[in-house]
């Protein structure tokens, strides 16, 4: 069985139990209090991640952590029609990339979130900044797809890990200040992704209005 090291309230562990849920994968979750308990950095935790980090996954013999590499096992593993990390190489490339690039929304948009929400010491300002940055970044790459006939990150008729793991820090970008107002594509894509078979909601992320029946189950 699976086990992943949970916190409800974390994007990065939301991106895991996204994917298990997208995959239809059985497991189970250990609750870690993040805040204000910090389990993570407990001495029984680092045993499991010396990093002190969320989410950590174990499966049998294996124990991953970070968010990222999590998507990527998860995916090469238990989807055997490899649609949500395709082999080909350029598209596994440009899902390389947009991995990167999910590690810069938790470091600009999560590290804001984590000051309002639960006083961090980051520089907001800075955060919020580095964050509208790269949501131009995504909402110009998102416009030119679309106008290209394509809906997703990397492929053209499918979403792959590269649009899951961007997501969730997107979505909660409101609990950091951060309004994504001024990009349309975005929000069209959020929507898309909302609309994903196996999708499900978290704390702070909400169904499209197009989505009758997630609306029911969240009630």
């Amino acid at each position: 069985m699976i086990k992943l090291f949970d916190f409800e309230l974390s994007g990065n562990c939301y991106k895991v139990r996204l994917m298990l849920s997208i995959l239809g994968l059985p497991y189970e979750t250990e609750n870690i209090e993040f805040f204000p308990g910090r389990q993570h950095k407990s001495e029984a935790f680092l045993q499991i991640n010396p990093l002190g980090q969320l989410p950590a996954l174990q499966d049998a013999d294996l124990t991953l952590r970070d968010a990222q590499a999590i998507l990527v096992y998860l995916a090469s593993r238990y989807d055997p029609n490899r649609r949500w990390y395709p082999a080909e190489p350029e598209t596994m490339g440009r899902i390389t990339m947009w991995l990167a690039f999910a590690e810069g929304l938790t470091n600009s948009i999560s590290s804001a979130r984590l000051h309002d929400l639960f006083n961090y010491d980051f520089d907001a300002g800075k955060c919020r900044q580095r964050a509208h940055e790269l949501l131009r970044v995504l909402d110009e790459h998102l416009w030119f797809e679309e106008s290209q006939g394509r809906q997703w990150l990397c492929s053209a008729d499918h979403a792959t890990i590269a649009d899951i793991a961007c997501f969730p820090y997107v979505m909660l970008s409101d609990e950091a200040d951060i309004s994504l107002i001024d990009y349309p594509a975005v929000r069209r894509w959020t929507d898309r992704v909302k609309r994903l078979e196996g999708f499900t909601l978290m704390a702070g992320i909400f169904p499209t209005s197009a989505a009758p029946a997630q609306r029911a189950a969240a009630i």
